[in-house]
């Protein structure tokens, strides 16, 4: 299995969150909380494909 493009979610998802923290107080107040949840799911499910990958690490 080619996990390229599961890396560069996983590094995206993550300097999203950076990004997100570091400069909240530069973001609109209208659109922080959407990009936080936004930011929210793409970690969560970047987390979950870091599993799934492990688990499924031996069976290709």
């Amino acid at each position: 299995m080619d996990t390229t493009n599961i890396v560069i979610f996983i590094i995206l998802a993550f300097s999203l969150g950076a990004i997100m923290i570091l400069n909240r107080d530069r973001i609109p107040a209208r659109l922080r909380r959407g990009m936080a949840l936004i930011a929210a799911a793409f970690i969560l499910f970047a987390f979950y494909l870091i599993v799934y990958t492990f688990i499924n690490l031996g069976s290709s």
